[in-house]
């Protein structure tokens, strides 16, 4: 080596790029130039090269509940390696990952368990911060941006907890893998690991957006017979027949209550309903539409006001069940590569959630797009 070679460790240098900052609740985000402090032990520094809008960004960017002010967020994302931390062994530079708003430390009761995948050290982190130090990584001007999810993919580089990513194969594309982060793998896994769908039975699913989609296709791939799609936008029913739904129905068109029209389309009540729509009023009606003596309701939405969920013992003493699932109830780091391994294999068409492609620059017209109802998953890709 020669004396005028120098090794730079990236992973002690601070970095400057372009973040979609959001400044207050709803308000339009802008790009601005931000400050991504190194990764941390047990941390990973990521050039994200796409990711996806989830209508939970949406959610939270509206709401005035928890203002957590200002923020980037983004949480389903594909991206390299870019630094790593401190004890980091399971990733390298150059290394391809997707990211993910739950992780799995793999120590903890709940990771250790086969019943669960509520990580009781990296779990869905609320506060804007980062899981080991409850700092964040993101500054402008000295001042911290929040982060959203523990992940933040809106920003050409972000920092995750080590345990907050898994490694996908260098050969698969990362502008589609990017769904897997959270929507669709949501969707199949509550299809399958939580309602574990049988052949010949019934499904009713309220909200046909990705999640819901995904609840279809996993039921058609089951071998449903009958599979509802409810939802007050008609635009959708055309699309939603290609993932699986075999009949729909626009509460807009019925004076009666929708369950009562879903018990008499089941002959009784469906097997299987699903709540994605984020209202819990909603999951309600999901329960109501189920079967007496074994009808199971999963719901999967994130409501934005009145979480309380209410609904008649009665319900319930008649053979009911309610449960509810975070990202389908996959152990994500365990569990997504599996679903990856699928798409390989061309058993998850995941390129038809897929209805928009925008350039970083365009970010809010992909949130008006979530906002009218007009998309499914817009892909955002960030620059080169």
């Amino acid at each position: 080596m020669s004396s005028s070679t120098k090794i730079i460790n990236r992973s002690s240098q601070v970095i400057t790029c372009k973040a979609a900052v959001a400044w207050g609740p709803g308000k339009e985000l802008v790009i601005e130039e931000v400050e991504v402090s190194p990764p941390q032990p047990n941390e990973i520094r990521i050039k994200v090269v796409c990711t996806s809008l989830c209508r939970s960004d949406v959610t939270a960017w509206q709401s005035q509940a928890i203002p957590i002010f200002p923020r980037i967020f983004g949480h389903e994302a594909s991206g390299i390696v870019e630094s790593v931390g401190q004890g980091v062994t399971e990733f390298q530079e150059g290394d391809h990952v997707l990211t993910l708003f739950t992780g799995e430390c793999m120590t903890c009761r709940h990771c250790l368990s086969s019943q669960s995948n509520m990580c009781q050290v990296l779990g869905l982190e609320r506060k804007g911060v980062m899981h080991s130090d409850q700092k964040t990584r993101f500054s402008i001007r000295g001042e911290p941006v929040f982060h959203y999810c523990a992940v933040s993919s809106f920003s050409e580089y972000t920092v995750v907890h080590s345990g907050c990513a898994v490694k996908v194969r260098p050969d698969v594309p990362l502008d589609k893998l990017c769904l897997f982060s959270c929507g669709v793998a949501a969707g199949l896994g509550a299809a399958w690991k939580v309602a574990d769908i049988s052949k010949q039975s019934t499904v009713v699913i309220f909200g046909l957006g990705t999640v819901g989609l995904s609840v279809a296709l996993g039921a058609k791939l089951r071998g449903a017979s009958q599979i509802i799609g409810v939802d007050i936008n008609p635009d959708k029913f055309e699309k939603a027949r290609l993932f699986g739904i075999t009949d729909v129905v626009n509460p807009a068109d019925h004076e009666e209550p929708i369950n009562q029209v879903i018990k008499r389309m089941t002959s009784g009540g469906a097997d299987y309903a699903f709540e994605c729509v984020g209202d819990t009023g909603t999951v309600t009606t999901a329960l109501l539409s189920c079967c007496d003596g074994w009808g199971l309701t999963v719901t999967l939405g994130v409501p934005k006001v009145d979480p309380e969920v209410k609904a008649h013992y009665g319900l319930l003493l008649s053979g009911r069940t309610l449960k509810g699932t975070l990202i389908g109830g996959w152990k994500p780091k365990s569990d997504i590569p599996k679903l990856v391994d699928m798409y390989i294999r061309k058993e998850i068409p995941v390129d038809q959630f897929i209805t928009h492609n925008l350039q970083f620059e365009d970010i809010n017209k992909a949130f008006n797009l979530m906002i009218d109802g007009n998309c499914l998953r817009c892909v955002i890709h960030m620059p080169k």
